[in-house]
C-alpha cells in the first residue's frame, strides 16, 4: 500500500504568512493531510474551514511549548510544572477537536537550565509518566491518540529530555495505555542511533507517527544526505505501514519545487498527483 504524506505547515511554504494560506499551499501541491506544531495565534475556526474549502485532513497537532523566553519546548516531563502541563494539553485538545484533528505530540521538554541531567533523570520520568497516564485518559475520552517524540540532543536541542526510540518504548511501557504511541522522526532517529531499518522493525508495533527530513542539513529526502529514502519508502510499504509520514524539513529553496521527490515518489507507484489511484480517476 502507498504511503500517506503530511505536510507540516510549521515547515513547508515559509514564504506564507500564516497556516491557513500554508494549508491551502500545500493541498494545491498535491497533499491530502498537514500537520503542525503548536497553532500559537491562529483561531481554530481559520484553520478549520480552510481544511474544509481545501478538503485536506488535519492529522497532528503539538501540544503547547509552555514558557519560550524561559528556555521551555515542551512540558510533559518538567518536574513542578505539572499543572501548566494539564492546561495545555486541555487547550490541545479543544483545538483538535475543533480542527477534527485525532493526534496530539505531547512534547516532553527540556531539562531543566542549569539541572544536571543525569541528577533529574529519575524525577524526570516519574513526572513523564505521571502526565502520560493523565494525558491517556483525557485523550481516550476524545478518541484521540498521544505521541511522544524522541528528539537528537546532540545537534538539535541539547536539553531536551526525551532522545532515543529505545527510552519512548520503556517509558510507554511503564506508562500503559493502548492510546499513545511512538512519533519517530527519522531524522534525529539517524542523528543518535542510526541502525534505521531494525529500528523501524523493532519499533514498528509502538508507531503511530513518522516524520521525515534527510541527515545532517534536515531539508528534502533527495537532498544529499546519510537517508536513501526510496528504501526507507518500500520498507515502510512492506511492513505495512498505513499511518502518515509527516514532511517536517527545511525546503532548501520554494518548496513546490522542491517536492519533486514526492511527485516521483507517487508516479513510481503508479499514482496521480496527489497520491490518489490512476484506475481511480
Amino acid at each position: 500500500m502507498a504511503l500517506r504524506f503530511s505536510a507540516n505547515l510549521s515547515w513547508l511554504f515559509p514564504q506564507l504568512p500564516a497556516l491557513p494560506p500554508r494549508l491551502e499551499a500545500a493541498a494545491a501541491a498535491g497533499f491530502g493531510a498537514v500537520e503542525a506544531a503548536w497553532p500559537a495565534g491562529c483561531p481554530a475556526q481559520d484553520l478549520r474551514a480552510a481544511a474544509e474549502r481545501a478538503g485536506v485532513r488535519i492529522v497532528l497537532l503539538n501540544t503547547p511549548p509552555g514558557d519560550q523566553e524561559a528556555g521551555e519546548m515542551g512540558l510533559a516531563a518538567v518536574p513542578g510544572r505539572q499543572a501548566a502541563f494539564r492546561q495545555g494539553l486541555a487547550a490541545a485538545v479543544q483545538y483538535a477537536k475543533a480542527v477534527g484533528c485525532p493526534r496530539i505530540h505531547l512534547m516532553a521538554g527540556r531539562v531543566p537550565q542549569g539541572a544536571d541531567r543525569a541528577a533529574m533523570a529519575g524525577e524526570m520520568e516519574t513526572t513523564f509518566v505521571e502526565n502520560l497516564r493523565y494525558a491517556a485518559d483525557v485523550l481516550a475520552q476524545e478518541d484521540m491518540i498521544g505521541l511522544v517524540e524522541p528528539i537528537n540532543n546532540r545537534i538539535t536541542d541539547p536539553r531536551y529530555y526525551l532522545n532515543t526510540p529505545h527510552q519512548a518504548a520503556a517509558i510507554l511501557e511503564k506508562v500503559g495505555r493502548h492510546n499513545l504511541k511512538l512519533q519517530l522522526d527519522l531524522f534525529h532517529c539517524q542523528i543518535m542511533d542510526g541502525n534505521l531499518s531494525r529500528n523501524l522493525e523493532t519499533f514498528f508495533p509502538l508507531i503511530g507517527h513518522i516524520q521525515i527530513a534527510q541527515v545532517p542539513g534536515r531539508h528534502e529526502p533527495d537532498s544529499p544526505g546519510e537517508l536513501n529514502f526510496p528504501y526507507i519508502f518500500q520498507l515502510l510499504e512492506s511492513l505495512g505501514y498505513t499511518g502518515y509520514v509527516g514532511c517536517e524539513y527545511a525546503p532548501k529553496g520554494d518548496t513546490l519545487e522542491g517536492l519533486g521527490w514526492l511527485r516521483s515518489y507517487w508516479e513510481s507507484r503508479g499514482l496521480q498527483r496527489g497520491g490518489t489511484s490512476k484506475a481511480t480517476e
